[in-house]
């Protein structure tokens, strides 16, 4: 017993975690684009795919009746992806600061052609937001900078509840 919890709450305890941190990112990403018209750019884009990622392996922990090595990797594999994607959000950063030019392609570049017809079919697309244009801050931080840290404290609290979760497993095998 662990902090008031036996080995079983634990293998369903980090798994839910995982899943309720991901349900509440995705739905503060949708609420921020739907509700208040916050328009995301390409990498924003790309940084809701880990928490869809880590919301369908915890949903797999919680229900597939997954155990052993098995349970032990898909959790480190959650940790690895929550941070891979505080890595891609310090990427966003970078370029919402011009540290560096984004690869993705967000943005506007010049036109290669000056025509009537190439600048009214210019006109007619609809307008690709640019990663380096910061639409909302909270006190005076992005919410790329935050996804930085968030992101790279559920992977350091996914790897703390696998630990949690294999020391209660070797405790219950002892006694």
């Amino acid at each position: 017993m662990i902090l008031g919890y036996d080995t079983h709450e634990w293998r369903r305890l980090v798994p839910l975690g995982i899943l309720a941190a991901c349900v509440v990112s995705l739905t503060t990403a949708y609420t921020a684009q739907y509700g208040f018209d916050l328009e995301p750019c390409i990498l924003c884009l790309y940084q809701r795919v880990p928490f869809f990622v880590n919301g369908g392996l915890a949903v797999l922990l919680l229900f597939a009746g997954i155990r052993g090595n098995w349970r032990t990797w898909l959790v480190v594999v959650c940790a690895v992806v929550f941070f891979a994607n505080s890595a891609l959000a310090f990427y966003h950063v970078g370029v919402e600061q011009h540290w560096w030019h984004s690869v993705t392609g967000c943005g506007g570049g010049l036109p290669t052609e000056m025509s009537i017809q190439s600048m009214k079919a210019d006109l007619l697309k609809p307008r690709v937001k640019p990663c380096d244009e910061v639409d909302f801050q909270f006190l005076g931080i992005s919410i790329a900078t935050y996804n930085v840290v968030y992101s790279g404290a559920l992977g350091l609290a996914t790897l703390v509840g696998l630990r949690l979760m294999k020391r209660s497993e070797e405790d219950k095998r002892r006694g």
